[in-house]
This record gives C-alpha cells, structure tokens and sequence, in this order.
C-alpha cells in the first residue's frame, strides 16, 4: 500500500512538473519569437512594407476588414503576445520562420492564397476571427 502511494504521488508529481515546464516553455518561446520577429522587421523597416503590402491588397484588405465589427470579448485571444502564443503551438518555429522569410521577399498571389488555406485548416473559426480584430486594429492604429 505505501509503494502504491509513493507511486501515485511521483507521477502526479512528474505531470505536474511536465504541465509546468510546457506551460511555462510554450510561453517562453512564444515571447522569445515575438521579440525576435518584431525586432527584426522593425529594424529592417519590412514592418511598414508589410502594412504597405496589405494597404495594397484589396483581397487581403477584404479578408482584415472583417474584424472591424466583431466583438472580440468572447475570441479566444486579444492581443499580440497571446495570438503569437496559440500560433507557436500551433505552427512549429520552423514553420513560423519559414513565413518570416517569405514575407521578406515577398508573396505571390498563389504563395497568400496557400498561406490563408494553412491558417483557415489549422485554426478555428474564433482563432481566425480573432487574428482578424487584431490585424484589424494594428492597422486602424496607425
């Protein structure tokens, strides 16, 4: 009876830990590519082409105006921080990377439409509508 008491309390231990470590490193690392995404299309000034690109794209400006009447109480995220967050686990950083390094040089139509199909297949429907507001409002903000 004891063995299996010291048993239980281990492996509740071990899942306790193992939730925090994912908990906490999905946070770290959702932070961390943050910081390195925004920092290096600030100081490249792609962030502004990549306003300007969208200002300039009528099916993109279509696809973001969406969110101006949403109400975005009941969306599962609602700023930047917790949006990169649900995109890390989402997306593998490689994944992430990969479309930092597109947008660099730039997309075709066909490189958008196949980038929005990826997002439309692996988010939900409150997901996407919530990258709607926020785009909505990063752009409403200037």
């Amino acid at each position: 009876m004891k063995a299996i008491k010291i048993l239980i309390t281990t492996v509740v231990l071990i899942a306790a830990i193992g939730y925090g470590v994912y908990y906490f490193g999905s946070k770290l690392v959702a932070d961390e590519v943050m910081d390195q995404v925004e920092a290096e299309l600030e100081s490249n000034g792609q962030l502004e082409a990549i306003k300007q690109e969208v200002r300039n794209d009528p099916e993109l400006q279509a696809f973001i105006a969406e969110g101006k009447n949403i109400d975005d109480r009941n969306l599962p995220f609602k700023t930047k921080d917790q949006a990169v967050r649900v995109l890390v686990k989402k997306f593998s950083v490689s994944e992430l990377a990969e479309l930092q390094s597109k947008m660099k040089s730039g997309l075709s139509a066909e490189e958008k439409q196949e980038l929005l199909s990826r997002y439309e297949d692996r988010l939900s429907e409150d997901e996407l509508l919530a990258l709607k507001v926020l785009a909505y409002k990063e752009l409403a903000n200037e």
